[in-house]
């Protein structure tokens, strides 16, 4: 199975009712597809978290499997400290996880990004 997460900009009002709105079809006994979202309040806020280094550290990730800080730095050609960085950071928004053994992975197959270019 294939696991994917939307990532996209909303305001947390839309995001919340549809929660909601998901929530009563669950309630309803309607079947309710399993989707994965990350939602950014605004495009800068997405952009600033998203950098093009960290879809590049995403990417390594994805191709070589679970490492460890300190490979996924050397696999990257870059500094230990900003690789930890920014390792801490998308495993605190969910794209990157933990193995027992502490290397990171990333969870996903597919990351889709979305943005709409009028609301």
């Amino acid at each position: 199975m294939v696991k994917e997460i939307r990532i996209g900009v909303d305001d947390s009002v839309r995001t919340a009712k549809g929660f909601i709105d998901v929530w009563k079809l669950a309630e309803s006994g309607e079947k309710v597809e399993n989707e994965q979202r990350l939602n950014f309040e605004n495009l800068e806020i997405l952009l600033r978290t998203l950098t093009s280094v960290r879809w590049k550290l995403l990417k390594t990730l994805r191709t070589n499997g679970a490492m460890s800080v300190r490979a996924l730095a050397s696999a990257l050609r870059r500094d230990y400290k900003n690789v930890h960085t920014d390792v801490g950071r998308l495993e605190r928004i969910g794209l990157i996880s933990r193995t027992q053994d502490q290397k990171v992975e990333v969870l996903w197959d597919v990351v889709e990004t979305r943005l709409m270019l009028a609301a």
